[in-house]
């Protein structure tokens, strides 16, 4: 068991309307399994945070000053990468749900969002795996380009991979699992992702569950 797992998710969060950050600010006041370690409001006041406070997640708005939430995000990821960010929007549309998760962000909620799921994709993001909202999944079938053609394109080989990145398995665990190298494991997600027309490996999870491709 992860030694830190009883310890408090620490949480930054990033929206330039006061009201909405202290909205979050009481949400997470009255958990003991999160923590408030930060609030930013705009992108670049974010990353900067990122860097002195050490948040394990991150609650990305969108559309800020200075810097936006996509922008914000793909620095935040590369600069952090055990840091993991979710995109909170009052917009769902595809271009704003690409955006995000291209840049990194692994789930995508609404601003309506009740404070149960919200903890729950808080802790699932900790753990490294995807939430979207239903909106958001939408979106993505909707961009997405024939998905059921690339259910027939895959191979058994990729149909396996693809059900454990539904499952929440990093590349490192399904090649450890799969008795392969991660290079080989990132050859095959890269084909996965080309395969089901998306840019990431949480829009790849949210067309195959969609079109029942994986579990």
């Amino acid at each position: 068991m992860n030694p830190n797992d009883h310890e408090p998710i620490r949480v930054l969060v990033a929206d330039d309307h006061s009201v909405v950050r202290s909205g979050l600010a009481a949400f997470l006041s009255v958990r003991d399994d999160m923590e408030l370690v930060g609030e930013a409001g705009d992108g670049e006041e974010a990353v900067r945070l990122c860097g002195e406070t050490a948040p394990d997640v991150v609650l990305m708005d969108l559309v800020m000053p200075v810097m936006d939430g996509p922008h914000a995000t793909a620095i935040i990821r590369k600069a952090y990468p055990h840091v993991q960010v979710i995109a909170l929007s009052g917009y769902h549309d595809e271009a704003r749900v690409q955006a995000a998760l291209e840049a990194g962000a692994i789930g995508y909620l609404l601003k309506n969002v009740s404070a149960p799921a919200l903890a729950d994709a808080i802790a699932a993001a900790h753990h490294g795996r995807p939430t979207l909202a239903p909106e958001a999944t939408e979106a993505l079938v909707r961009a997405a380009t024939n998905p059921h053609r690339a259910d027939q394109e895959l191979t058994p080989r990729e149909q396996e991979i693809l059900e454990m990145l539904a499952s929440g398995l990093s590349n490192h665990e399904i090649a450890q699992k799969m008795g392969l190298s991660r290079s080989t494991v990132k050859f095959h997600v890269s084909n996965i992702l080309s395969k089901l027309h998306v840019s990431s490996r949480t829009g790849a999870v949210a067309v195959s569950l969609q079109n029942h491709l994986a579990r």
